[in-house]
């Protein structure tokens, strides 16, 4: 049983002018991957969600973090059913997307060709990581309105079956995935596709998915830490005003106890902070490594 815990991302734009985590002089990708790495065992990589990466700059990752880091990457946000604007492809495939008049796009948009080209660029980018040893689970945020509609189901399904062999997470935000109605037949679907469930701890809203602590496979659970800011997990402009939420001491430590319980369930469990605000991330992450310390020997 191991529990590791980090944040969803080292480059957040307001984590850097806060000035209050990467020390003076820290001011290069470089230098503050390599400090990120001394903190935490693990990283979630949100860049990877806005624009397609490459196997440059992720063999820069493996050679900048020590030998057991570990790197979860989430999935190109056309996979997961977002809206995808189209200066958010590669440069070469813009001229090629449909001249439709559209100025976003979605999966089904897309001509066959090109939705091939990008997922073959995506695992081209994830190679140096898997091939170093450190890449841990390719993250599926899927958007708010994929539900369990036949057509939201099969793109799921297509994106499980595209994603073998590799370890993959799937996050669903839709309430309906784990309503009294689908929540075991998700959980079936996960467990049928030795995909990671994905805890969420999150604003009590009815808009989401429920929290549902359960462990479908036995390599890995995550716990992904959003805030729970009520007011802005809906309409805020900026992911950083969403997930702007410091969590107590208190409130760690009552996560720390099913995190403990369900690490009981997986090799590894994931504890990935995305209150991605100036320093908030970092400071739980903090926080809940020394909690989870504390409970181990006491």
């Amino acid at each position: 049983m191991s529990i590791e815990v980090g944040t969803a991302s080292w480059t957040d734009a307001t984590l850097i002018k806060s000035g209050r985590f990467y020390p003076k002089g820290c001011s290069t990708a470089e230098a503050r991957l390599r400090f990120y790495a001394s903190q935490f065992p693990m990283v979630e990589v949100d860049a990877s969600y806005y624009a397609m990466p490459t196997a440059a700059i992720s063999a820069q990752w493996a050679e900048r973090t020590p030998q057991h880091f570990t790197f979860n990457v989430k999935a190109f946000r056309l996979f997961t059913g977002h809206q995808t604007e189209r200066k958010f492809f590669p440069p070469d495939i813009q001229p090629l997307l449909p001249q439709n008049g559209k100025r976003n796009l979605y999966y089904r948009d897309v001509p066959p060709d090109i939705v091939d080209e990008m997922w073959r660029r995506f695992f081209e980018a994830l190679e140096p990581l898997r091939a170093a040893g450190k890449l841990g689970a390719v993250l599926f945020q899927f958007a708010p309105w994929m539900s369990t509609a036949p057509r939201d189901k099969a793109h799921v399904q297509h994106c499980a079956d595209r994603m073998t062999p590799y370890l993959t997470a799937f996050e669903f935000r839709n309430a309906n995935w784990f309503d009294d109605r689908h929540r075991e037949a998700t959980l079936a679907f996960e467990r049928e596709h030795s995909l990671v469930h994905v805890v969420m701890d999150a604003p009590d809203v009815t808009n989401r998915a429920h929290t549902v602590w359960e462990a479908t496979s036995a390599e890995l659970v995550i716990v992904r830490m959003h805030g729970r800011n009520a007011e802005t997990w809906s309409g805020s402009t900026t992911a950083a005003a969403r997930f702007n939420y410091d969590y107590t001491d208190r409130e760690l430590e009552e996560i720390a106890v099913p995190v403990r319980e369900i690490a009981k369930r997986a090799g590894r469990t994931h504890v990935v902070f995305n209150n991605c605000f100036e320093d908030a991330a970092q400071r739980n992450a903090h926080s809940m490594m020394r909690i989870l310390q504390q409970e181990r020997f006491a």
